[in-house]
């Protein structure tokens, strides 16, 4: 009896270890995940400023509770602008999605009422550059940290197309001094309309570009299997409509026949991690 519990416990911390893998959280930042979402939904709003940044016109909030101070990114876009439709709700489905995969990649992301309105409150991330940043000053990434940054671009392609993200831009991939991945704005993200239930964004017949996923860690694709509609509407709450749920499901089918032709292909051990 003593070894079967022994052994559950092994299987247990093993598959922990291998959820934290991928993670570009560290374990002691996701440990206080759930502290953070409390924060963000209840602490006291004590200033507020525009950031001036892209067509969301988001907020800096800046925050207090007791002795704790921290600040977020309030948005509330809804609708079409400037071409494209925009939603508030998709960035916290995106976070409730990156939990339910254990991506751990995503700032936690909250529902939060600021000056009358709705709104998205993500947690303010302190980051060292973005891509964009890092591409205009050539900068390189240091040899040792390469392996995990490639690891991270396919990975994020993946997730992208799995939630039909058309506005991956250079500038919200941020990276913390110590090279982990960091994604953020995710509004233009769960399209529904026939092109994104046909096609993936991403891949080897993307819509946006042929930008490969070529390996992915096996613990993320069989996450990926295990979505069904019930519980994709169970993570997501109601900021995502039946319709955008039926969507995901499709592209799941798609992103999962692109994998499965790459381990053909290669094999799996060049393709699953």
């Amino acid at each position: 009896m003593k070894r079967k519990i022994l052994l559950g416990m092994v299987f247990v911390c093993f598959i922990l270890l291998v959820s934290f893998i991928n993670a570009q959280f560290t374990p002691e930042e996701i440990a206080q995940r759930a502290k953070l979402e409390e924060f963000l939904r209840t602490a006291e709003i004590v200033r507020s400023k525009d950031i001036g940044e892209g067509v969301t016109k988001p907020c800096k909030l800046d925050m207090k509770q007791g002795e704790e101070e921290h600040s977020g990114c309030w948005k509330n876009p809804s609708g079409m602008q400037k071409g494209f439709l925009e939603g508030w709700q998709y960035e916290i489905a995106a976070y409730e999605m990156d939990k339910l995969l254990g991506l751990n990649i995503i700032p936690p992301t909250v529902e939060r009422e600021f000056d009358g309105k709705r709104g998205s409150l993500q947690f303010w991330i302190t980051s060292e550059m973005s891509d964009l940043e890092r591409m205009e000053q050539g900068i390189k990434i240091p040899q040792e940290k390469l392996e995990n940054w490639n690891r991270q671009k396919y990975l994020t392609r993946a997730f992208d197309c799995l939630i039909a993200n058309e506005d991956r831009t250079q500038q919200n991939i941020q990276y913390t001094k110590d090279w982990r991945t960091i994604l953020i704005d995710h509004s233009r993200s769960f399209r529904c309309s026939e092109k994104f239930r046909k096609q993936l964004v991403f891949g080897k017949n993307g819509l946006l570009a042929q930008k490969l996923f070529r390996r992915l860690p096996w613990i993320f694709v069989e996450k990926i299997k295990a979505l069904n509609f019930n519980k994709i509407k169970q993570t997501v709450g109601p900021y995502l409509k039946d319709e955008e749920i039926e969507a995901v499901l499709e592209r799941k089918k798609l992103l999962l026949e692109e994998i499965n032709e790459m381990i053909k292909e290669k094999g799996e051990a060049n393709v699953l991690y």
